[in-house]
């Protein structure tokens, strides 16, 4: 448990290049900031008749910026607290602490850095719309540091997928519609019913897969309560509500786009069956992690789409 911290804690030999910075900030988790954004952007265009590309671009870069300040921070704390190990089923380049010799201060700024950055970009969305996106972004920015740091992180509680999904998938396209139809609404989180699912079912992939890793760290996560059996049976069950939100939104509020939901079976369904015939195990760890963001790339994609419509 310890011996990764003490070769890293302090004479480290590997500077934090771009590459393994990029590493950090873990691009293939990025679907969780990308279809938030892109739903409220199909919301506002289908509700105004009118986008601004320019803003949704920016809001886009400001949401990959905080989910990989999210991303850069887990791995943070996860290595100083030792619960990250080279036994672990994950790749190399998901644990850049793990398997190079570079200095976690590094990563802490790393993270701080996308977290400021975001924050001064997001200065401009604030000038442009008004309080209410920075009122939902210090909400975000507060959760962020709560999930993976302090005495008691969230992500160390059965609140993960709850946290990740509410505020990765329910605040960002909350905060987006606003910026990009002029109006506050609450509908806006209703119609990000299917990314706060997704967003969380991200979160519980991973959970699933760790469970034994996340007892032995002494983490009480969602799926180390149920057991992996009924842990499962919880996923199934919010993959069918997944669609079933997509189906029940696009028939409601924006019914032209229903002709589009064919495709959307067709789509994902050999995708969605791969998912649900996973294991959720720790050796199938790596495939369930691609296979649940491909999932939300691909719903995403059609859910935008059926919108725009």
């Amino acid at each position: 448990m310890g011996s990764h911290t003490k070769t890293n804690s302090g004479g480290a030999t590997t500077p934090l290049s771009p590459r393994l910075a990029l590493q950090l900030a873990a691009p293939h988790t990025w679907p969780a900031a990308i279809m938030p954004v892109l739903v409220a952007a199909a919301c506002a265009l289908a509700n105004t008749g009118s986008l601004d590309v320019g803003m949704a671009w920016l809001l886009l870069l400001i949401c990959i910026l905080m989910q990989a300040s999210v991303n850069t921070f887990n791995d943070y704390f996860d290595f100083i607290k030792g619960t990250d190990t080279a036994e672990d089923n994950v790749e190399a380049s998901d644990s850049v602490l793990v398997y190079n010799d570079v200095n976690p201060r590094s990563a802490l700024g790393l993270a701080i850095g996308f977290l400021t950055v975001a924050f001064l970009l997001g200065l401009y969305v604030i000038w442009k719309a008004g309080p209410v996106p920075l009122v939902i972004a210090l909400i975000g920015a507060v959760i962020v540091v709560m999930y993976s740091g302090g005495k008691t992180p969230l992500s160390y509680l059965p609140v993960g997928e709850a946290v990740s999904g509410i505020v990765m998938g329910g605040l960002i396209p909350l905060a987006s519609y606003q910026v990009l139809s002029g109006t506050f609404t609450f509908m806006a989180l209703l119609w990000a019913t299917p990314t706060i699912i997704g967003v969380g079912l991200i979160m519980m992939t991973n959970n699933t897969c760790d469970i034994e890793k996340d007892i032995e760290a002494s983490r009480r996560t969602l799926p180390v309560l149920l057991g992996r059996e009924r842990a499962r049976a919880l996923y199934h069950a919010l993959m069918v509500v997944w669609v079933l939100a997509i189906l029940a939104i696009v028939g409601i509020w924006f019914p032209r786009g229903i002709v589009v939901l064919p495709f959307l079976a067709l789509g994902c369904y050999p995708l969605m069956m791969g998912l649900w015939k996973n294991p959720l195990a720790a050796p199938t760890r790596i495939g369930a992690m691609g296979q649940i963001c491909s999932v939300n790339v691909a719903l995403g994609a059609f859910y935008a789409a059926s919108l725009l419509l």
